[in-house]
């Protein structure tokens, strides 16, 4: 089992030009993600939504090539939460919206994962791990970019 966690703040840290972010318009963002990843996340090509539910949706994506069935259930106005239904791995994702007693706005992404046809520590696991780390690390910073870009667009 791989897992993973990191945590930004939302506005501590943005460019000059980047407008502040409030909780609405991340969750707002984490929900069009959700619908559409691809936007999002640089190594998703792929994002259709199979079902709408009740409480959040099935989507089918293909990351790095591989495709997988998630289902995606939210839990306003604060965490969205992907389980793997199908696909080269078992897991879960967890995207949060946090803050801080001080009033610090923050955006956590966490999973675990796990290989469905690989041993647990063996090389193909480690590289897998380390490629899933770097990639999850980079889609925390991605979405927050994309979020903003949305916002200055006019569209949340």
């Amino acid at each position: 089992m791989i897992y993973a966690v990191k945590e930004v703040s939302v506005n501590r840290f943005r460019e000059q030009g980047d407008p502040l972010l409030s909780r609405a318009q991340v969750w707002a963002g984490l929900q069009r993600k959700a619908r559409n990843g691809v936007p999002f996340i640089p190594s998703m090509t792929r994002c259709e939504i199979i079902e709408d539910t009740e409480t959040g949706l099935i989507r089918d994506v293909a990351i790095r090539g591989e495709i997988a069935r998630e289902r995606v259930t939210f839990y306003p106005p604060k965490k969205t939460v992907f389980a793997r239904l199908s696909g080269p791995m078992d897991g879960l994702i967890v995207n949060e919206i946090l803050e801080t007693p001080d009033g610090d706005l923050k955006l956590r992404f966490s999973f675990a994962l796990q290989l469905v046809d690989v041993d647990s520590g063996s090389p193909e696991e480690r590289e897998f791990s380390s490629y899933m780390c770097d990639d999850y690390s980079s889609a925390v910073d991605a979405v927050l970019a994309e979020i903003r870009r949305t916002v200055k667009a006019g569209l949340l």
